[in-house]
């Protein structure tokens, strides 16, 4: 196992002892572990240019022999069909990698015609990838950049062409794309607002420039987000996917440096004040389930493995979106909190009964899908101490219901690095929608635990070890989903309807001020 080294001569050592082996073991993840880490110590703009100088051999030394030099372009073909297969958008998209596909496939070309029946196959290799990367830049080219709106409640809504409503009826199969556009609102401290319509990708200080033109501010500003219980994050200037990555009824506000503590929450981030108790109540925990699996699954197939990365390791230093993850994110929180608001929001016992009987059998039908995000969202929701001191509730419950909660809960017991949920994990087939906080604390804790460079060279144990949970996401969907589906009918859509648009309290203050009204504290 490759312990550190420079980028170089790491590199160099793949394409020379794993590229093409063929007696390589199975279990050995080098070629793997750095194509899913090389942006974090040697992007592109420094990984092609390497790369054509290892296929240029002869010009550095033209006394090698002729089968080294063969080898080395071929290796050097097969290294980039890798990487090309392994980290898909992110390589057709890339400019700087786009260029490269160019020069290598005229020097292959080329090469071919300088050695005759040498290099048929890596020529046709690289016309393939030139194929695919001429079909991804077209189709992306005649396919208008999407459009999104962040939406009264805060969830990013995908809007149909030249409207400004939202449009779900129809699946987007797209992730979110650095081009795309989005609407949203930024905040004075009198809670007035501007709109402002901007590519996903533009910067915190693109943004905070575009909100104070159109508001008549001066300069010395800053943009914050303000949650809901009145704590304020200022935006770093190089920040992207802003919008993105609000908390669930976070809103971006624009102010003065030295009028920060002017910012409060607006009245409509306190979130519903009546709950949809009466109308759950009329939809099946099947079908909520269901909708509500295949919504998941479809924001967790979006994500690309380098979001998680530029998570971890700062979204601020790579300039690059990260708002598919960012949604997916949010939605977690989301489901995690519609449970305690809604049980929060029943003022009648029976009610809320009825509710936790709902509530258990919907994560049961999420476990039974492999939605396992969601399972841990609606039982974590449960156990958040709003919910979990309602014991007049919890009485009446009956006691089948009461056991299979008690299981749910050991599933998510975190003790001994949340070993219940891995051992289970590790006996399901795929496809299943993980459990997302717990990838990213892996990966935080890899990373926050380990240094990246020692002594000047790159620590590559732990790009392995990032590598095994990038590893374990893509494990989780090399199959497509795919649910039987309950017959169509108007109450699916109203079901499907509701579950992307749950509208939730976030502030744990005001949640356990419901839940002591509810039923105060006994003597």
């Amino acid at each position: 196992m490759v312990m550190a080294g420079t980028p170089q001569k790491m590199l160099e050592h793949l394409l020379e002892t794993r590229i093409d082996s063929r007696t390589e073991e199975c279990s050995d993840t080098f070629l793997e572990d750095f194509l899913l880490t090389h942006v974090i110590f040697m992007p592109s703009h420094q990984l092609c240019p390497e790369l054509m100088k290892h296929y240029r051999i002869d010009v550095a030394n033209s006394r090698q022999e002729k089968e080294f030099i063969l080898a080395n372009m071929r290796r050097v073909v097969l290294f980039t069909n890798s990487w090309a297969a392994t980290v898909r958008e992110s390589f057709f998209e890339d400019p700087t990698i786009q260029a490269y596909v160019e020069e290598l496939l005229k020097s292959v070309k080329d090469d071919s015609a300088r050695y005759p029946g040498c290099l048929q196959d890596e020529l046709r290799t690289m016309s393939r990838i030139m194929d695919l990367q001429e079909k991804y830049i077209r189709e992306n080219e005649a396919a208008a950049p999407q459009k999104w709106k962040v939406s009264p409640y805060g969830q990013i809504r995908h809007l149909s062409a030249g409207s400004t409503t939202s449009d779900e009826t129809v699946e987007v199969h797209r992730p979110i794309k650095p081009n795309d556009e989005i609407v949203f609102r930024v905040y004075c401290a009198d809670h007035t607002y501007t709109t402002l319509k901007t590519p996903i990708n533009a910067t915190a200080e693109y943004i905070k420039r575009n909100a104070a033109e159109k508001l008549s501010l001066k300069d010395d500003l800053i943009l914050v987000e303000v949650k809901s219980s009145g704590e304020r994050i200022s935006f770093k200037d190089s920040e992207v996917s802003v919008p993105t990555g609000l908390s669930i009824n976070g809103r971006i506000f624009i102010s003065p440096a030295d009028h920060l503590d002017a910012l409060t929450p607006l009245a409509e981030q306190e979130g519903p004040v009546e709950g949809t108790g009466a109308l759950l109540e009329t939809l099946s925990s099947h079908d909520i389930a269901y909708h509500m699996s295949l919504y998941d699954w479809y924001l967790f197939s979006c994500i690309h493995e380098y979001e998680l990365i530029y998570q971890v390791f700062g979204r601020h230093q790579f300039r690059k979106i990260m708002s598919n993850l960012d949604v997916f994110q949010r939605r977690f929180n989301e489901v995690q909190f519609w449970v305690v608001t809604e049980m929060c929001l029943a003022t009648s016992l029976s009610r809320r009964v009825q509710l936790l009987r709902k509530f258990i059998k919907i994560a049961a039908h999420c476990r039974e899908y492999q939605n396992l995000n969601a399972f841990f969202a609606i039982v974590m929701g449960l156990s958040n101490v709003a919910v979990s001191r309602l014991s007049q509730t919890w009485e009446r419950l009956p006691g089948k219901l009461k056991r299979t909660f008690a299981e749910f809960e050991t599933l998510i017991d975190p003790s001994r690095n949340h070993r219940r949920y891995r051992l289970a994990v590790s006996k399901i087939t795929p496809p299943l929608v993980p459990f997302m906080p717990l990838l990213l604390k892996d990966m935080t804790f890899c990373h926050e635990g380990n240094k990246t460079y020692i002594d000047g060279l790159v620590n590559f144990e732990k790009m392995h070890m990032i590598g095994q949970t990038l590893r374990s996401l893509r494990h989780s969907r090399n199959q497509r989903m795919s649910l039987e589906p309950p017959p169509p009918s108007k109450v699916q859509q109203d079901v499907r309807e509701y579950i992307r648009t749950l509208k939730v309290i976030d502030n744990q203050r005001r949640l356990t001020q419901l839940s002591h009204a509810l039923e105060p504290r006994r003597p």
